[in-house]
Formats: structure tokens, C-alpha cells, sequence
């Protein structure tokens, strides 16, 4: 179903660029599809087609937006072990089992998420794009927990805006190095791409701001607490404020608590092992994947309106390595 949409420039977003403004429709669910829209010339400022991500909209013009039909979904079937929370006609809740990646793209054309979702349901929403059907959220192929993915593109939409709003309760368990001095704490900080190492997101800048995001980065909001202390290590609970790429991993690097097992930014295990016992040290080494767990995912319902919270138990491996720690 093609989508035709007017909005007429208000004060309060003077000065924005265009792909930012367009990503806070709720009918846009990401910035990257605000500027392919742009570039294929579906986006008009003042009736006039505009193709330039970065230009400047102004109090009193007007936007004409066309989103087309959804492309044919050509990712294969495949048969797969979910484990589902709750499904319904409109979405259905998977636990995600860490190494597993959500869905295709380069290097990933198969044994994914969405693969395994399309076997079992044989249809998702097509907003997301031919490579993303019905993916509203991520979280990283070695992250475990709770996502929710929609089977309609009513629910899709709904979905998303709760997730651009900030009002998903999104809860993750994980084990650091380190034990905090204090009970609970928040980090805010913007991300964004390391000018270096390209595939790494770090601290842009620290700024008590609440700006979503600028030229140098997004903003990023995360609350933590202790759930346990231990010698060497703690297990925190993180609530999101906002969903950014690696933001727990990175926020709590940033403080001096990195994930264990983390392999792109957690700091070297050598020392902080050397005092532990010979059997807690083949574990936390043979744990290949950061210690984060996505454990509790609430929101409204897009169609009934009620509350939705599904909670996802610690798998085995994560299960393995608390006790572990717990005991040593």
C-alpha cells in the first residue's frame, strides 16, 4: 500500500535537516530509509522534488511525501528453533539466541532471525526493506533476549513510534568487570562512528544535552544498577532510554566497567584473571561473546492498546558463567 503524506514545517523545527525531520514521522522507521526516499525523488519541498539529505527546512514550507509499496520479500524460508514468548495475528516475541544474527545482509544471506521467522509465520511486514521484513528493533548477533518483530504493517508502524517516543521498557542483564562504588548510576553520551576504526562506536562527546542527535553523533541514555557485587566483577541491570548501536557496551566501557567477554571493547582479561580460580579462568576465556543479556521488553500492544512485557531467562551460557563467578 503506497503512503501519501503532507506536513507543513511548525517553528519548533526550523533548521533541521530534512532526513531528521522525516525520520520523526512514524511512518519512517529509519534514517536510512528517509534518504533513500529522498534519493529516488519521492520527498518534494514546496513542490519541487529534493534529493539532498543535509538541506535545511524552514518555518512554513511543506513537505509532500510518498512512500511506495513495500518490495516482494525474497529471503528464504528456512527451518529453524524459535523460542517464542508470545504470538499473535500482529507480532510475534522471540527469545534471540546469542551468535545469531536478526536478520540477512552482507556475508548473512541465510540462518538468521527473519530466515527462521518467515518458515515459521510465512509472512512479515514489508516496511523494513527486502532484507529486513518485519524487523522493528535490533540487538547484536552475540547478545542474547527479548525482540519483538511484526507480522503487519499496522503493527510495524506502531511499533517503531514507541520506539522513536522512548516509551519500550527494555531491560538487560550484564556481567562486568569491575565492581561500581556506587549503587546505581546514569550515563549520557553521544555516539557515533570512531573516526579510526570504523566498525567501533565510541564516546563523541559528554553532554548533559538531550538534542537526539547531531553532526557528531546520537544521543544516548543509559541507567544502571548492582543486582550482585563479587570480587572482581558485578552483574548490573541497564535500562535503555534510548536503543542506539552497542550503547551498553560502549556506556559502561566508558566508566570503567566493560563487558566480559567482550571482544571489540572490552579491555584485556590477562591481569583481573591471574587471581581468579584455574577453573573460573577456562570459563570467562572459552566465553566467546560479551555478557549482556536483553531481558525484559515492554510495550503497548499496537492493536488491543494493553501493556505487553515478555522476560527472557538467562541461557545456559550465561547461566554457566554467573554461577561461576558466583562460586569462585
Amino acid at each position: 500500500m503506497q503512503i501519501n503524506l503532507k506536513h507543513q514545517i511548525q517553528g519548533s523545527e526550523d533548521g533541521m535537516r530534512l532526513d531528521q525531520l522525516l525520520t520523526s514521522f512514524a511512518a519512517i522507521i529509519s534514517r536510512a530509509q528517509a534518504q533513500r526516499l529522498l534519493k529516488s525523488g519521492n520527498v518534494l519541498l514546496n513542490g519541487k522534488p529534493e534529493l539532498s539529505p543535509s538541506r535545511k527546512v524552514r518555518t512554513g514550507q511543506e513537505i509532500s511525501l510518498t512512500i511506495p509499496p513495500p518490495e516482494t520479500t525474497e529471503i528464504l524460508a528456512e527451518k529453524g528453533e524459535l523460542d517464542i514468548l508470545y504470538e499473535d495475528e500482529h507480532l510475534i516475541v522471540i527469545n534471540k539466541a546469542a551468535r545469531v544474527v536478526v536478520h540477512p545482509s552482507v556475508g548473512h544471506a541465510s540462518g538468521t532471525l527473519v530466515n527462521f521467522i518467515l518458515h515459521h509465520c510465512q509472512d512479515l511486514s514489508g516496511i523494513g526493506g527486502v532484507l529486513r521484513p518485519g524487523i522493528v528493533h535490533r540487538i547484536d548477533k552475540d547478545t542474547s533476549g527479548v525482540l519483538v518483530v511484526a507480522k503487519t504493517d499496522e503493527a510495524h508502524l506502531h511499533l517503531s513510534n514507541q520506539f522513536k517516543q522512548h516509551s519500550v521498557k527494555r531491560q538487560y542483564q550484564a556481567l562486568v568487570w569491575g565492581v561500581p562504588q556506587k549503587g546505581h548510576g546514569v550515563v549520557k553520551a553521544y555516539l557515533g562512528r570512531h573516526p579510526v576504526r570504523r566498525k567501533d562506536i565510541s564516546i563523541i562527546e559528554n553532554d548533559d544535552s538531550e538534542e537526539r542527535e547531531t553532526k557528531k553523533g546520537k544521543y544516548a541514555v543509559t541507567h544502571w544498577r548492582v543486582l550482585k557485587r563479587f570480587e572482581f566483577s558485578a552483574l548490573l541491570a541497564c535500562r535503555l532510554e534510548t536503543g542506539r548501536t552497542h550503547q551498553i557496551r560502549v556506556h559502561l566501557t566508558s566508566i570503567g566497567h566493560p563487558l566480559i567477554g567482550d571482544p571489540q571493547y572490552g579491555k584485556s582479561p590477562l591481569k583481573k584473571l591471574a587471581d581468579v580460580s584455574a577453573e573460573l579462568r577456562i570459563i570467562i576465556t572459552n566465553f566467546h561473546r560479551q555478557a549482556l543479556h536483553a531481558e525484559i521488553l515492554g510495550f503497548e500492544h499496537p492493536v488491543s492498546g494493553e501493556w505487553l512485557e515478555c522476560k527472557a531467562p538467562f541461557p545456559d551460557d550465561f547461566k554457566k558463567l554467573l554461577k561461576a563467578i558466583q562460586h569462585d
